[in-house]
């Protein structure tokens, strides 16, 4: 092999290097900013196609996923702005704050909690399970008013 083959796939090998960092700063880049709540550590967004793949792709390595929601007659659309709080089972609150989108991604100690989500005044309740070794996710979805006149 001559100096200027070697030159060739050590450039190559750099265009690579650089282009596999580039992708995965551009994931990470997409993610909203990674918030804390006492021992909670949660992510919420998903406005956007880049900012919902980014949560996407990183949705397993958190243990509670919930997703916001409106049913219409023309189908669903995901809701931003949703206020969350979730209580252990003593009641005690370990995470109050606002889905800033569609998703909330939350790290918390492994029990069970209840989980409070509000859109448009209607409020819905669940009660969750979290481990380490699980992966629990729900889905809030709240009944829209249709604009189209009958």
């Amino acid at each position: 092999m001559n100096r200027f083959t070697k030159a060739g796939l050590v450039a190559a090998a750099l265009v690579l290097t650089q282009s596999a960092v580039n992708v995965a700063f551009a994931a990470t880049a997409d993610l909203p900013l990674l918030h804390r709540q006492g021992v909670v550590t949660y992510l919420s967004g998903g406005i956007g196609s880049d900012q919902s793949a980014a949560l996407k792709d990183v949705m397993h390595k958190y243990p509670l996923v919930l997703e916001f929601a409106g049913k219409s007659n023309q189908g669903n659309e995901y809701l931003a702005d949703v206020p969350v709080r979730i209580t252990d089972m003593n009641g005690a609150t370990v995470l109050n704050a606002t889905a800033h989108g569609p998703f909330m991604l939350a790290s918390l100690p492994d029990g069970r909690y209840k989980i409070s989500a509000s859109y448009e005044g209607k409020t819905q309740q669940r009660v969750i399970d979290v481990t380490s070794a699980g992966h629990a996710r729900t889905l809030f979805l709240w009944p829209m008013q249709s604009n189209e006149s009958t």
